[in-house]
């Protein structure tokens, strides 16, 4: 998370930058390379850029950058959205990190989310989720317990949680789980789920043991979970990376279905002044030739720490496996959510 100071020194920094085996949750063998075969490089300046999501239908992204919205086009080109009076703004503090519904309707209702619309966390006082709508209107959609404090969105793509929003929340001891409805209900997963934030994503249905479950990673410790929809939550892998404040696992997202060697990840990477990993205020991309060449596929799991964008792949099936495969400029300084065009 941006601005917060790293607990762990150098030599922890320099001694993680092998990724050897490691243990995955699931119990298989895992292992890692000396050297990552892919670069994070930088594609697109933006000015406090935090987070993208989709692609839309169209292609495009939208974008949070210094408390305001843009949306970037498949041809690379950006422009400001959700201006004017009922648009969308928000403090450039907090990290506002955004999510794209999913089709479907949502258990116990008659109602689905508009697949247009756009949904932020807005983590400052009073903490909620905030609805922007295609013609850039935007409106608390839900406002949360004001002892939560909301650090990250996604929505239920595969329909284990009922395609409910899914928004995680510190609560002073751990971390809360939250399942959103389209008709703005919010229920508990579970209260008790560890430290966790950042990008958090849904797997999908062909992720081993895993799928539909709630992936979330947690910097300080290095670890990825999975929370089931009951609230069990379980270690999905020990990334074996650097890890601490403003270094550790941040950013995750799976490889979508038919990617190949002409699309792209993308991630943030956010300024953040006094930093170790200071930031270049840049959008950056991931080649998906290089991705092809590292044997990423469709269906993995991509993790990238906060420090250096350093990213892992996991595959799950019967068991887990783990690669380093990409690292970014050693400034980097990653936010959100790892997007991808095909």
């Amino acid at each position: 998370m941006a601005r917060r100071r790293s607990r762990i020194g150098w030599l922890s920094l320099a001694l993680g930058l092998v990724l050897a085996a490691c243990s995955s949750g699931g119990g298989g063998a895992n292992s890692g390379a000396a050297t990552p075969a892919a670069h994070w490089v930088r594609s697109r300046h933006l000015p406090g850029v935090v987070d993208l999501a989709g692609p839309a239908s169209d292609g495009s992204f939208t974008v949070a950058a210094a408390g305001r919205l843009f949306i970037l086009s498949q041809a690379g080109t950006l422009r400001p959205f959700a201006r004017g009076p009922h648009g969308y703004v928000t403090a450039n503090g907090p990290e506002p990190y955004l999510t794209m519904p999913a089709a479907g309707q949502v258990a116990g209702t008659r109602c689905s989310f508009s697949t247009s619309a756009i949904f932020a966390i807005q983590p400052s006082r009073p903490p909620g989720v905030i609805m922007i709508g295609a013609d850039g209107q935007a409106s608390r959609f839900v406002t949360l317990p004001g002892t939560l404090t909301p650090n990250g969105i996604t929505a239920d793509t595969v329909g284990r949680f009922g395609h409910a929003l899914l928004v995680t929340a510190r609560n002073g001891t751990g971390t809360t789980v939250l399942a959103i409805g389209c008709t703005g209900r919010v229920r508990t997963i579970t209260a008790t789920a560890p430290h966790m934030e950042g990008g958090i994503s849904v797997a999908p249905a062909s992720f081993g043991r895993y799928g539909g479950d709630l992936i979330g990673p947690d910097e300080s410790t290095g670890r990825v979970y999975a929370i089931a929809p009951d609230g069990t939550v379980r270690t999905l892998i020990q990334s074996r990376l650097p890890h601490g404040g403003d270094i550790g696992v941040e950013s995750t997202g799976f490889v979508p279905p038919g990617f190949g060697p002409g699309g792209s990840a993308y991630l943030a990477d956010r300024f953040s002044r006094g930093n170790k990993h200071p930031g270049t205020d840049s959008i950056l991309r991931l080649p998906g030739a290089e991705l092809i060449k590292a044997d990423v596929r469709p269906g993995d799991l991509l993790v990238a720490t906060e420090g250096s964008a350093r990213t892992i792949d996991v595959r799950c099936a019967a068991a887990c496996t783990v690669r380093y495969i990409a690292i970014g400029l050693a400034v980097s300084h990653a936010e959100g959510h790892i997007v991808f065009t095909r």
